[in-house]
């Protein structure tokens, strides 16, 4: 059986060489695809669609990077596995509050990963497995972290790709897994609470225990 092949996605160069690290080679690219759901999901699609015309389509997309993480459940420094990706914002306001895409009658806001990959992986990482959000805005008040928490009681993070890139990789029929190292807490916006050179340590550490995973995962359980 050929090895499973894998495409990557992180937002931004610095993620991109920290996943490269310890899970680049053959039959894994791992790309900078961009800030944000669109084009995250841009660059994801344009991927999957010039590997497949040349013969050589992925069988696994990765929504890979550093986020923000609810509190206390995803401390910084702690390690998030998606067991579902959500856009928690694509939806309409109205007067009795946040209507999703999905209830007013067109489109999705979630992907779900496979089960069995999002199992095997938290145990071989010690991740925490949760809902992972999509925003297109990083949350900046305790205001907004409580509205989102309230509306996604599962949420454990928030980043601003995953969703476009899910939504890439369904549109070719390939499933997807996030993961994300959590940088800082979801709430008032402090710089100086960052700790991003401790989130790239953690994605790294969790890519160099994906590949064994990846090896033992058959895709047809889901």
């Amino acid at each position: 059986m050929a090895p499973l092949r894998v495409l990557v996605a992180t937002a931004v160069p610095v993620e991109r060489d920290a996943v490269a690290r310890t899970f680049a080679g053959e039959g894994r690219t791992v790309i900078a695809a961009g800030v944000g759901p669109a084009l995250a999901a841009a660059s994801t699609a344009t991927a999957l669609t010039t590997a497949a015309l040349r013969g050589g389509p992925y069988g696994l997309v990765v929504s890979a990077g550093i986020a923000g993480g609810f509190q206390p459940e995803a401390p910084v420094g702690s390690l998030v596995v998606a067991d579902e990706i959500t856009a928690a914002d694509l939806g309409a306001e109205t007067a009795e509050g946040f209507v999703p895409v999905t209830e007013l009658g067109f489109g999705t806001v979630t992907h779900r990963p496979p089960h069995a990959l999002v199992r095997d992986l938290v145990a071989a990482t010690g991740a925490r497995p949760g809902a992972v959000l999509t925003v297109s805005t990083v949350t900046g008040t305790a205001e907004r972290a409580g509205v989102l928490r309230a509306r996604h009681p599962r949420a454990l993070a928030e980043a601003m790709e995953g969703f476009g890139v899910a939504e890439a990789a369904a549109a070719h029929g390939v499933p997807v897994l996030e993961i994300r190292a959590v940088s800082n807490p979801v709430g008032p916006r402090d710089r100086a609470a960052w700790r991003i050179g401790d989130a790239l340590t953690t994605l790294t550490e969790a890519f160099g225990k994906l590949a064994p995973v990846l090896e033992s995962w058959n895709p047809y359980d889901q």
